[in-house]
């Protein structure tokens, strides 16, 4: 069986199986198999019986719905390749624009402060925003935070001689010795509630961990504590980006307004034009700490 001929069997098994993407999926891992890059496919001859038998199981487990990223080990997020797999949670795309926010944000200060600026990801998971940052932000002093010791050692791998300080804790009691010094704090938390299971595409629920997905009754649980422990952290005048589901717009801006230590509050949508990450400015109006430690 020729490749095209092959790739479309795969095509049609998966979108008989309610794929989203079957023929780029089909690509994906063909690309996979065979060790070339996806645009390189149609000039590969006929694969070799072991192959094409590797090949049909993994399009046999994509079909069951498991995540393409597992099945290829690896996931793309902005310009940075990650090793993921089962106990991680997968980056997905509208991440990617909370990530350029943050990028924006730590540029510019760089420029207009003539200073290395500081940075932590909170909820880091795999690692994607911290390795993100790095990669686009010359000199950025990151921190990246994560509890789940599974998703910590993703992390571990993708973050390891970049420079990233990687912490292994709760949020709540995270980098207590950067207490009001630092200019971004940027977080992707769990924000499912607890009751929408139903709601959550099949992969998610299934092979994302429950960690990195529910938060509470209404799923703000997590969103509280990124609020807390941001103004606990950020200079006066620094930027907080908090990722929420589409639904969520209004409660994260209500929970930052009423929290009374934010200014700027805006929310921001994807490129789907859905809510998707909320940012503010911290005014450091909660206890005095940002004057006292202020450069």
């Amino acid at each position: 069986m020729s490749v095209r001929l092959l790739l479309s069997a795969a095509e049609r098994g998966l979108a008989a199986a309610g794929v989203a993407s079957p023929r780029t999926d089909a690509e994906l891992l063909l690309a996979h198999v065979v060790g070339v890059h996806r645009n390189q496919l149609l000039l590969v001859d006929d694969l070799d019986p072991a192959r094409r038998e590797q090949y049909e199981l993994l399009v046999g487990r994509r079909a069951a719905r498991e995540p393409l990223q597992h099945l290829t080990g690896t996931a793309a997020f902005r310009g940075v390749e990650l090793a993921v797999g089962p106990g991680v949670f997968v980056p997905r795309p509208e991440t990617e624009l909370l990530a350029g926010w943050a990028v924006d944000a730590l540029c510019r200060l760089s420029s207009s402060a003539g200073r290395a600026p500081v940075a932590v990801d909170l909820c880091t998971g795999s690692g994607a925003i911290a390795a993100a940052l790095v990669d686009e932000v010359p000199g950025v002093r990151m921190h990246a935070v994560e509890l789940s010791p599974v998703a910590y050692g993703y992390a571990e791998r993708n973050l390891a001689g970049i420079g990233v300080e990687l912490h292994m804790e709760d949020i709540e009691h995270a980098c207590s010795d950067l207490d009001g010094t630092v200019d971004v704090v940027v977080a992707n938390p769990p924000y499912i509630p607890l009751d929408a299971f139903e709601s959550v595409d099949v992969e998610a629920r299934t092979h994302d961990p429950a960690l990195a997905l529910w938060s509470g009754a209404d799923g703000l649980d997590a969103i509280r504590s990124v609020e807390r422990v941001a103004a606990r952290l950020l200079r006066a005048d620094g930027a907080l980006g908090c990722e929420h589901a589409d639904v969520q717009g209004h409660s994260v801006m209500q929970i930052l307004t009423a929290a009374g230590r934010w200014a700027d509050v805006r929310d921001h949508d994807d490129l789907a034009d859905r809510p998707r990450f909320v940012t503010a400015v911290a005014t450091g109006a909660a206890d005095g700490w940002h004057d006292r430690r202020r450069e």
